[in-house]
């Protein structure tokens, strides 16, 4: 038998997550069930939902172009992108980790940039890459370079959208940071006894410790640049030049919300799920090889 203060208890625990439970079903459990629905349909937002079984995932990967476009050039982005981040992510955490004069100051500093809206980044940059009285360029001037037209130039246009994303590196400079912070001194010291230099403290120690850290930080990174969206709508005029910069989550949404296709845009929208799904278990699968968990296992 319940005891009336038990179910006085549960009476109260759903009543404190009532909004909770509501709030998730209204705005993301039932859109999820709705988009997978819709991807199978032909539906324009006005009009009844016609079923048309695979067809729109057939039109996406035969009979449109401009998808495996979309899908290149996210990719594109990602092998640019991801990896510079961490390089710099890891690189401004071990600097800021060091015994230096004001590192609170350098800590704040280095994070902020990182809170800013991306609209607002967006905006800053598309200055900063003005070709012709751009921040960049004119500092290229000064050391006799003529700078290229950046974001008019379908060559440079991605680039200058890598460039621009490692202003918010902040954020995983503090994850970094975090784990740099808990690396055992008395490993750093043993290696020292046995002759190791900072390259192979670091490689030999401090990489080991914090790899799963790094992991982490890849998969989060990848999840993320596969969703570049507003740079694209504000910095380069909705995707150009001549496509150049049609990131996949910008053609859904022109597909969804420009085009009225919604079905088309509820396919594209699990195809994307799928991709990153199976990429993440691809480099999951390969890491095991190479991170560290404490204890000595590596799941294998």
């Amino acid at each position: 038998m319940i005891s009336n203060d038990a179910k006085r208890h549960r009476l109260y625990f759903y009543l404190f997550i009532s909004p909770w439970i509501i709030g998730f079903t209204l705005f993301t459990l039932y859109p999820i069930i709705a988009s997978i629905y819709y991807s199978f349909t032909n539906y324009d937002g006005y009009n009844s939902a016609a079923f048309i079984g695979l067809g729109n995932f057939k039109e996406l990967f035969f009979n449109d172009p401009l998808f495996w476009k979309s899908v290149k050039v996210t990719l594109y982005y990602t092998f640019l992108s991801v990896p510079l981040q961490l390089i710099l992510s890891l690189s401004l955490a071990h600097l800021v980790n060091q015994n230096i004069p004001a590192k609170g100051f350098f800590r704040t500093a280095l994070y902020m940039p990182s809170m800013i809206s991306g609209v607002v980044l967006s905006l800053l940059w598309l200055w900063m890459f003005n070709a012709e009285f751009g921040f960049i360029n004119n500092m290229l001037k000064l050391v006799g370079i003529q700078g290229p037209m950046w974001l008019l130039d379908e060559h440079w246009a991605v680039p200058a959208l890598v460039i621009s994303s490692l202003w918010a590196s902040g954020a995983g400079m503090v994850i970094f940071l975090a784990a740099l912070q808990g690396v055992p001194p008395s490993l750093k010291e043993a290696s020292i006894l046995d002759g190791a230099g900072r390259w192979q403290q670091f490689r030999h120690v401090t990489f080991p410790m914090i790899s799963p850290i790094f992991l982490f930080q890849l998969i989060i990174g990848i999840i993320d640049s596969f969703q570049i969206f507003t740079q694209a709508v504000i910095m380069t005029n909705n995707g150009g030049p001549h496509y150049a910069t049609h990131f996949y989550v910008y053609y859904l949404y022109a597909n969804g919300f420009q085009n009225s296709k919604f079905g088309y845009a509820s396919a594209m929208a699990w195809i994307l799920l799928i991709m990153i799904m199976l990429l993440t278990a691809v480099i999951l699968k390969l890491s095991k090889k190479y991170v560290y968990y404490e204890g000595g296992q590596n799941n294998e």
